[in-house]
């Protein structure tokens, strides 16, 4: 049989039926199609034994597997070898779901950071607009007919293929998804073909898996690669790394810049702590945009989102619209207002998405501008002390804290962090490796006009200690020490 064969297969399978598609080799059961692929953590093709040990039908892999004496007992299974075991994974599933991919309007957005916002965004627009539009993305899954907590940025294949099937079916005709460099490396979109795409921007990240800065941005390439001739890509033209993106893509596009020349422009008339004001312009045509989002970061995601939405055929009054219909996005600098000062809640957990919260907010502070952070855990330490220069240059007080360590030591990767600030002994700066002390420490110190920034985990539930995840919220923890402060 050969994988076109296969397809076919998959295809009867009705995504739930008797034939499933398996990634993971713990659940396969007797007649199920077992697809071998290469893993963050893990490798499929080590697990093949145990596919076909727990009555996998057909493997797919890349190669011919060594199958030991554990899998050599078992008889009744095929073996097809193909090229991208990945993007195979990719097909099956779609296949196997009945292909909702070609009954969507797909939308992607791809960037170190800015993805979650420009997601929320283009979801208001079509929502407002009365389309239904799934999101899959960092903070949620939304299919229309079910809204679950995320669990990675961009799913495995499977899921993103049933996903896909449950918007097709509760009535959507788009979907927006955040696309990850680690998907976009490992083919999870393969099968899927986009209206548009769009970047926002490059910045140290994740070099943990990509090594090299090059490498980190040859993955984000790889989704406007794939786009079509009939497809759009929307680029950051203020993003250094947006040109080589575009020598590298065949599809139209469609370039966005805050306050210079673009096909795509802003222009900011005011921004306070309440939000932003700014005027719209595509081909001629103008529309105010008033947005309870801050900062000129989040001008230029709403660029991007509506260059994805100017491709998916809407018009620009009604993007405009549906921009300012969001109101906030959970996370990303989520305002707490508690006269006499103000805390905010962000995501950023990265050099430069600190540099953009904190620029946006240090000329609107009257006060002192606090801001509590820490870095994950078992991820890119690179970054650890180019956040603390960062957030040295731009704060008036800091607490270093711990954020999910995983399986360091919260202390080890402090002192990862201390080794940043030019001046680790000055009296602005406070160690506390507990979070929820932290916290309480930077409310507890806020006076008249001071703001507080709670930095790093944004709208996660969760703090991952070794490898348990324990309840935690640095918005429920706030609003506890703002309520008992008052």
């Amino acid at each position: 049989m050969n994988f076109s064969e296969i397809l076919a297969v998959a295809s009867q399978c009705g995504g739930t039926k008797t034939i499933r598609i398996r990634t993971d080799s713990r659940l396969v059961q007797a007649g199920d199609i077992f697809v071998a692929i290469k893993g963050t953590t893990y490798n499929g093709h080590d697990f093949i034994d145990q596919a076909i040990a727990n009555g996998a039908k057909y493997i797919i892999c890349q190669h011919e597997p060594q199958i030991t004496s554990h899998g050599s007992r078992v008889t009744g299974h095929e073996i097809i070898i193909v090229e991208d075991s990945e993007e195979a994974a990719a097909q099956l599933a779609q296949a196997s779901w009945g292909n909702p991919a070609s009954k969507l309007i797909n939308l992607a957005v791809t960037g170190t950071n800015g993805k979650t916002t420009v997601a929320f965004l283009v979801h208001s627009v079509i929502k407002n607009a009365g389309q239904k539009c799934g999101l899959i993305g960092t903070i949620i899954y939304d299919t229309g007919s079910t809204v679950s907590e995320a669990t990675l940025t961009t799913p495995d294949c499977l899921t993103i293929a049933q996903s896909q099937a449950q918007m097709v079916s509760a009535g959507a005709k788009y979907m927006v998804i955040e696309a990850s460099s680690h998907s976009l490396a490992q083919n999870r979109l393969a099968a899927i073909d986009f209206r548009a795409a769009a970047f926002t921007n490059l910045a140290g990240d994740h070099l943990d898996y990509h090594k090299t800065e090059t490498d980190y941005l040859a993955a984000k390439a790889r989704l406007f690669q794939t786009l079509s001739p009939n497809a759009v890509a929307v680029l950051n033209k203020q993003s250094p790394q947006a040109k080589q993106i575009a020598s590298q893509t065949n599809a139209e596009i469609l370039w966005y810049a805050v306050d210079a020349p673009a096909d795509i422009t802003a222009h900011i008339e005011s921004m306070d702590a309440t939000g932003t004001v700014f005027v719209l312009q595509y081909a001629g045509q103008t529309c105010i945009v008033k947005t309870s989002l801050a900062g000129r970061f989040n001008v230029s995601n709403h660029l991007a989102a509506a260059g994805l939405c100017l491709a998916a055929g809407f018009d620009i009054e009604t993007i405009a619209a549906g921009l300012s219909a969001l109101q906030t996005v959970p996370g990303r600098l989520e305002k707490l207002d508690y006269p006499p000062f103000v805390v905010f809640i962000d995501y950023a957990h990265s050099d430069d998405a600190l540099k953009n919260v904190l620029s946006t907010l240090k000329p609107l502070c009257k006060g002192r501008l606090i801001v509590v952070f820490g870095c994950g855990g078992d991820r890119d330490r690179t970054k650890r002390p180019r956040m603390a220069k960062v957030v040295e240059q731009l704060a008036d007080s800091i607490v270093v804290t711990s954020d999910n360590p995983r399986t360091e030591q919260a202390e080890d990767i402090i002192s990862e962090i201390v080794a940043g600030f030019e001046n680790p002994d000055s009296d602005t700066i406070a160690i506390e490796p507990d979070r929820k002390k932290a916290v309480e420490l930077a409310i507890k110190t806020a006076v008249k006009n001071d703001i507080v920034l709670i930095a790093g985990k944004g709208h996660e539930t969760y703090q991952v200690i070794g490898t348990q995840k324990f309840d935690f919220s640095d918005k429920e923890i706030a609003w506890r020490y703002l309520k008992k402060r008052k």
